[in-house]
């Protein structure tokens, strides 16, 4: 059986569309009064989410939008250092919003909390396009995209840009 046949289109680029676009005005909803938030996207598809949902919030939005990316080693995040592309002094006393594509365990996002709880923030919250719920960190996302009740087996997909959709495999 190819990989093409093998996976089972969850959202398509329409929906991945409309997902982003709920997830920007809630954003500013929560976050109407701040002149400046920072979108902190987990490198890869969380950082091109990030861009996604920046150019949304600005759309519909005074708001000052600037993202940063996070990087750090998915498979040993404790070994890894973990990085930002700014400097510390852009979401000082700022609220962030990290951003990632999938919840799964929460893992990723426990880890790439850590440079933010270590600064002075104004507050953190945490965006996602799909959540899986299969929790065993503390991460609960304030936007969601969309649930997915998936086995641990599963594997969810999800490309962003042009063609954009979501996947399970």
């Amino acid at each position: 059986m190819s990989e093409v046949a093998a996976r089972t289109l969850i959202l398509d680029s329409d929906k991945v569309n409309q997902k982003i676009k709920r997830i920007a005005y809630q954003i500013y909803e929560n976050n109407f009064k701040e002149k400046v938030l920072i979108l902190a996207g987990v490198d890869g598809q969380g950082y091109l989410f990030a861009r996604l949902l920046a150019q949304e919030v600005a759309a519909i939005a005074p708001i000052e939008v600037k993202v940063i990316k996070v990087s750090l080693d998915k498979v040993a995040p404790v070994q890894s250092e973990i990085t930002l592309d700014g400097a510390a002094s852009e979401w000082k006393k700022k609220c962030i919003v990290l951003v990632d594509d999938v919840l799964n365990t929460g893992r990723t996002l426990a880890f790439a909390m850590k440079p933010f709880l270590e600064a002075e923030i104004k507050k953190l919250e945490v965006a996602v396009l799909v959540n899986r719920s299969h929790t065993q960190f503390p991460v609960t996302p304030t936007y969601t995209g969309y649930a997915l009740t998936t086995t641990l087996t599963d594997h969810v997909e999800v490309v962003l840009g042009k063609n954009a959709a979501v996947y399970l495999k």
